[in-house]
């Protein structure tokens, strides 16, 4: 009976230190996990500081004075901040005129290509037609051929319209993406089919089951096109910088180029310009970046 209590006892102490065992690694462990990790975020915040440097850098060159920034010893923070660089550029620029072209020509570039992209997509995509694939071809042969190349042509065309100098000669090359065609073609053939099967049996027209069902579907998709158009609309430069030659009808992008066109250039002004006209997108993104995030997430877009 001694016998029997003394192994009892001796199975409950070898039970008790094992649990104590686990317990203090139970403990232990997530803080070894964490304390071994430690080189990930140095290495996420050194990364992500030189990231973040050049802006920094424009914004202190931006309140220095040009024989700071000229100097071939850098200045890493001016002695007094140089506000009046900002108030500067409204003298330089015809900023406000050039804000609203930029504005505009963003604005109608993404609402026109979100709808031609969204239709031509789903065409490509759903519908069977003669010749489907021949066009196909034919749009999607454009992304392999730099812009640079039909640049005459264009304006050309746009001279012969009379369209120079104006805000439908700088849009008009951009109303139709064939980068656009081709994500939301990508993003209407990756949606199963039984949808439609399901809308046909249910007494839907092509375009009801398009509006109803499969554009609903598809928002992700033109999230990331009205993204990837607003950017590459706001920064274009060369084309504006052709067919516009009055500074009150070019964008902020072309206008900013004009800056440093001048034998002598005024950096902490055009550094000031370059972020007043950063702000606009920059806000934008600050508001929707959640959206962004997920709408470039979903549609697999690096």
């Amino acid at each position: 009976m001694t016998g029997i209590i003394a192994a009892t006892g001796t199975k409950a102490a070898v039970a008790t230190k094992a649990s104590s065992r686990t317990r203090t690694r139970a403990r232990s462990g997530p803080r070894r996990r964490q304390g071994s990790h430690w080189w990930i975020h140095v290495v996420l915040g050194v990364g992500g500081f030189v990231m973040a440097f050049p802006f920094i850098w424009q914004i202190i060159m931006a309140l220095s004075t040009n024989a700071q920034v000229t100097s071939p010893t850098p200045v890493f923070w001016p002695g007094q901040l140089q506000w009046q660089n900002f108030a500067q550029v409204f003298e330089r620029l015809p900023f406000l005129s050039q804000l609203a072209t930029s504005v505009w020509v963003t604005l109608i570039r993404t609402v026109v290509q979100i709808i031609l992209c969204t239709f031509a997509g789903y065409a490509f995509a759903r519908m069977r037609f003669r010749g489907r694939g021949l066009i196909l071809g034919i749009v999607l042969s454009i992304l392999l051929v730099p812009s640079q190349v039909y640049l005459i042509s264009q304006y050309q065309i746009v001279q012969g319209l009379g369209w120079l100098d104006t805000l439908a000669g700088i849009v008009a090359p951009g109303l139709f993406s064939a980068f656009g065609t081709f994500l939301m073609r990508t993003a209407f053939l990756n949606m199963p089919a039984e949808l439609e099967e399901a809308a046909r049996m249910d007494g839907a027209n092509p375009f009801q089951t398009f509006w109803r069902i499969m554009l609903p579907l598809a928002r992700p998709s033109m999230s990331v096109l009205a993204i990837t158009t607003v950017l590459w609309s706001w920064n274009e430069l060369l084309w504006p910088l052709v067919v516009s030659t009055r500074a009150e009808s070019m964008p902020l992008a072309a206008g900013l180029a004009t800056l440093s066109s001048d034998r002598t250039v005024n950096y902490p002004v055009l550094m000031a310009a370059s972020l007043m006209a950063m702000a606009p997108v920059l806000i934008m993104f600050i508001v929707l970046q959640r959206r962004v995030i997920d709408g470039l997430a979903s549609s697999g877009l690096k």
